[in-house]
């Protein structure tokens, strides 16, 4: 879902650096993925869920489940995720937007305006 190539731009004493929305992405995922109660990321299309990436894969792979938008550095974050059974969905989603914001704003020193958290479906475990 992190389909466009915009960068993120941080001018800086000797230069600017640009941080790409793939990169972005891939901290909020790793972020993501670390949330106790998460079971992995989905890519949604409206309210088909498409395919079920589960916490195995790599944050490369799980950043699909993640659509980030940008203006004037300020940024927004989608996570599209899969829930495991028996987990208390609205704390699991607050510990979800905190982790993220919390991440991204260490690791790239922009504001993360928002993490909007849509829960696509549970997932049981598998005995």
């Amino acid at each position: 879902m992190a389909d466009s190539k915009g960068y993120i731009t941080r001018a800086e004493e000797k230069g600017s650096v640009n941080i790409s929305e793939d990169v972005i992405a891939a901290i909020a995922a790793a972020a993501v993925i670390e949330v106790e109660g998460v079971a992995g990321f989905s890519t949604s299309v409206g309210n088909e869920i498409v395919e079920f990436l589960g916490k195995k894969g790599t944050a490369k792979g799980a950043s699909k489940g993640v659509k980030i938008s940008t203006q004037d550095d300020v940024i927004t974050i989608d996570a599209y995720v899969m829930m495991q059974y028996g987990a208390v969905l609205a704390d699991t989603a607050r510990e979800v937007q905190n982790a993220v914001a919390s991440s991204v704003e260490a690791m790239t020193g922009a504001v993360v305006a928002s993490v909007n958290v849509h829960i696509c479906g549970i997932a049981f475990e598998k005995k």
